[in-house]
């Protein structure tokens, strides 16, 4: 039976109908038509879907809408501010840390979540977090440099 549901995405408040265990991927991409998170296997194991909860890299596909309500969610989406790509998206263009791209907004979703708890992670540390993003394309080298570099820029003072 459907229920009402509020939660933020990307800064904006929603109120959706659905039944409570539809998973979150789904109202994203139907109802919200925000498209960049991808369904790719529907087990939490590929990556492809996710997002941050409360800034925790999470598996859309596997989170119940009902279990979201009142916590702010960002998608892929949600990144880029005034024009401007997030630090993890641009160090991804800039690695070419992609090939087909159906993995790349959960990697850089990850990579953000990783990089907002840890700023100055190690190659190993990366490597970890990372595990549960699949990329078929073989980018995994370009992904760890990618998120070194916007380790490293995210460091930098802005002038």
């Amino acid at each position: 039976m459907a229920k009402p549901i509020e939660f933020e995405v990307n800064g904006k408040r929603y109120s959706v109908q659905y039944p409570p265990d539809t998973p979150l991927l789904s109202v994203l991409r139907d109802e919200l038509g925000l498209t960049g998170s991808k369904y790719g296997c529907g087990e939490g194991q590929c990556g492809a879907c996710t997002v941050l909860i409360s800034g925790v890299p999470k598996r859309s596909c596997m989170i119940p809408v009902s279990t979201v309500a009142g916590k702010p969610i960002t998608t892929i989406e949600g990144l880029e501010k005034d024009g401007r790509l997030h630090p993890v998206q641009q160090a991804f263009l800039d690695a070419g840390a992609f090939q087909c791209a159906y993995c790349t907004s959960g990697m850089i979703m990850s990579s953000v979540g990783l990089l907002q708890g840890n700023p100055k992670p190690t190659d190993p540390e990366i490597i970890q977090f990372m595990q549960g993003n699949i990329c078929r394309c073989g980018t995994h080298p370009r992904v760890i440099e990618a998120i070194r570099h916007a380790a490293r820029i995210t460091q930098e003072p802005r002038s």
